[in-house]
């Protein structure tokens, strides 16, 4: 289970980070032209994040309903993981298009490990 609990704390951290990161520096031009958009945008992702954490930590302790909210934070994840690269691809910036995918690849992955797992958690 390594791989899934480091991935899903490593991304839900780093979402936080990027968010926190982008507001501070004045990165979200958004906030100005869709500012109610953009809230429940990030709202969404923030709520992805905790629960990404959330779930890695709930797998590593072995809490009773760790699996199902585990697989709820990895749904919430490649559903943005979806969503979101379109912003990257209107700018041109492949590279976040690649990155996206490769987040969505790596869910997919976690989420059929976490779910065909025969440990109770």
């Amino acid at each position: 289970m390594t791989l899934p609990v480091a991935f899903a704390i490593i991304v839900g951290m780093g979402m936080l980070a990027q968010w926190s990161i982008s507001y501070f520096t004045k990165q979200i031009p958004e906030l100005e032209s869709e500012p109610y958009r953009i809230w429940f945008h990030i709202a969404g992702e923030i709520i992805t994040a905790v629960l990404l954490i959330t779930g890695g930590i709930a797998l590593l302790a072995k809490w009773p309903s760790a699996q199902a909210l585990y697989l709820l934070a990895m749904g919430m994840l490649i559903y943005t993981a979806i969503v979101s690269p379109g912003y990257f691809a209107q700018k041109g910036q492949w590279a976040w298009v690649l990155i996206f995918a490769v987040i969505i690849i790596l869910a997919i992955l976690s989420a059929i490990t976490v779910a065909s797992s025969t440990a109770t958690y």
